[in-house]
């Protein structure tokens, strides 16, 4: 199969190449990196029909423009609602379409969501690091941050007018408040503040990258340890600084931390609250261990349902006006 040349005409920060991460190094102090909504990424692939976890490029809100030098290329775009240009026509994320030699590719912030997937119907060449391509955006290791100028490479390019057009949606997401589930350091703070933290709204402050996301709201007083001794850190936790300032962390947190931790988010809520936006308002609902696992496990398994369902081809054009009852009756002249 042909490859397809690409050059990044412009890149915004924090436009990087990701696969589905590299987890079990945290012992090592490499966090798992990978996509900040992990089920947009995977639409991405599995609306090409792509290997699971296959590379794709995450488009922050400083958007990208790629153009296309040799070769065709069919990609599909997830995430946020963000603004598809592609030659002369614009649409929006959510959408398969082939990129051919001579075109340029543009994805921008849109209405809402902060991150966006342009997975390609071949493979990504990028660096690999500890054996996945993701991007770890402090140190720069794994496939990288996109540069203007820089050229792109897609081995084994194809094209697939079968899985052209919109991507289903998925439409089991829960909505409302942010799901936490308290501590594992909540006694260092007192009853009535751990109530405030989840009866309050918190605005999404601009100190929000790939590490984590810093929230301004009530201050959150702690009930006398300023700190702990450092200890594991996961995805979702909710650290709380000696200001008073809860701080979520998310795919490329650090490894360890001596912050006392309020909460930690459930897992199947991270990629919504991911996409929320600076100036946007959150708020956080308790639930049970076991209640957590238990909505998890619904989640993940209506996410591998839906994955499914928009990875079967549509098939080409001519075949889809053929299952359509285009006519509907006859006229005698």
């Amino acid at each position: 199969m042909p490859n397809a040349a690409l050059s990044v005409a412009f890149a915004g920060p924090l436009v990087t190449v990701q696969d589905a991460g590299r987890p079990g190094n945290m012992r090592f102090g490499v966090s798992a990196s990978g996509p900040m909504d992990r089920l947009a990424f995977d639409a991405a692939n599995a609306a090409l029909g792509n290997a699971t976890g296959q590379s794709a490029i995450e488009v922050s809100l400083g958007g990208v423009i790629l153009q296309c030098r040799e070769g065709d290329v069919t990609v599909a775009i997830t995430g946020g609602d963000f603004v598809v240009a592609h030659g002369a026509a614009e649409t929006r994320s959510w959408t398969v379409l082939t990129l051919r030699k001579g075109e340029r590719l543009a994805v921008r912030a849109g209405k809402s969501g902060s991150w966006a997937y342009i997975a390609f119907a071949g493979t990504l060449e990028a660096a690999e690091w500890l054996g996945s391509r993701a991007t770890h955006s402090t140190s720069g290791f794994g496939g990288g941050a996109l540069q203007t100028g820089q050229s792109l490479t897609v081995s084994d390019a194809t094209t697939r007018e079968d899985r052209l057009g919109d991507i289903e949606r998925p439409d089991f997401l829960p909505t409302g408040p942010i799901r936490v589930v308290t501590g594992p350091q909540d006694q260092h703070f007192a009853p009535e503040t751990v109530a405030q933290f989840l009866s309050s709204a918190f605005k999404i402050t601009d100190a929000y990258d790939r590490m984590g996301m810093r929230l301004n709201g009530p201050r959150i007083e702690l009930d006398g340890a300023l700190s702990i001794p450092s200890e594991p850190i996961v995805r979702g936790s909710v650290q709380v600084s000696g200001d008073g300032v809860p701080t979520v962390l998310l795919a490329d947190h650090q490894t360890t931390g001596g912050y006392p931790k309020i909460a930690t988010v459930v897992s199947s809520d991270i990629g919504r609250l991911a996409q929320t936006r600076a100036g946007d308002t959150i708020q956080f609902t308790s639930t049970s261990s076991q209640q957590a696992i238990t909505e998890t496990r619904e989640c993940a398994k209506r996410a591998a349902d839906y994955l499914t369902h928009i990875a079967v081809p549509r098939g080409t054009l001519e075949q889809r006006l053929m299952r359509e009852n285009l006519i509907h009756g006859c006229i005698y002249d």
